[in-house]
């Protein structure tokens, strides 16, 4: 799915990088979507005091500017010195926009920004039916593991080079910068080259700033 085909089914909704501004909006519609128990997964390990990988932290805003859905990924190594790779989520669309296409934009932009940033492979925790239809499988997860509590049939990726789950093995382990470093200065609009500032709104191929699903 590309970005003018979402024009089509999605009119009134826009993507953008996640800004400082959005925080508080985002941490509700996580809280409202998942409960207070999300910060208490495994995954959860894996994010605590680091931010985002640079660039992989999106928005969904509907017309009025409010933040209706939201992916980050972060920044993980497969095993004690492995390779890099990425950990998705988590992915949420506000309850009221339920059954719109946001998630399914979100995840399908967050992809292909990762892959043109030259990520290799994509993990998550998550309903293997429904991220079935991004390419995500738990084949070659076997041999990894989450640093706590899972369900193994849930843990599952998507490799954006081919072959580059293999042979890979061990707990995963958090690799992503740490909440007060620096992010790197980048080009500030995706498609150009360098990932997006975590400070300033980031079109998808539009010249006007933002982006219309």
């Amino acid at each position: 799915m590309n970005v003018e085909e979402i024009v089509q089914i999605l009119p009134d909704i826009v993507i953008v990088a996640e800004t400082r501004a959005d925080i508080a909006a985002r941490e509700v519609l996580l809280d409202r979507a998942m409960g207070p128990k999300r910060r208490k997964k495994s995954s959860e390990k894996l994010r605590r005091g680091r931010r985002p990988s640079e660039g992989l932290a999106l928005v969904a805003r509907d017309a009025k500017g409010s933040v209706v859905g939201t992916v980050r990924l972060w920044d993980v190594r497969l095993g004690e010195g492995g390779p890099a790779a990425l950990l998705l989520g988590p992915l949420a669309v506000d309850t009221a926009a339920k059954g719109t296409g946001i998630g399914s934009a979100l995840m399908r932009l967050a992809i292909a920004e990762a892959a043109r940033l030259g990520h290799r492979v994509i993990l998550l925790v998550g309903d293997a039916p429904y991220y079935a239809r991004f390419g995500f499988s738990a084949a070659k997860t076997g041999q990894l593991a989450m640093p706590g509590p899972y369900e193994r049939d849930r843990f599952l990726a998507l490799e954006l080079v081919s072959g580059a789950l293999d042979g890979a093995k061990g707990v995963l382990k958090a690799a992503g910068r740490k909440l007060g470093a620096p992010s790197r200065r980048a080009d500030s609009t995706f498609g150009k080259g360098g990932a997006g500032s975590e400070n300033a709104g980031v079109a998808f191929a539009r010249p006007t700033g933002r982006a219309a699903l």
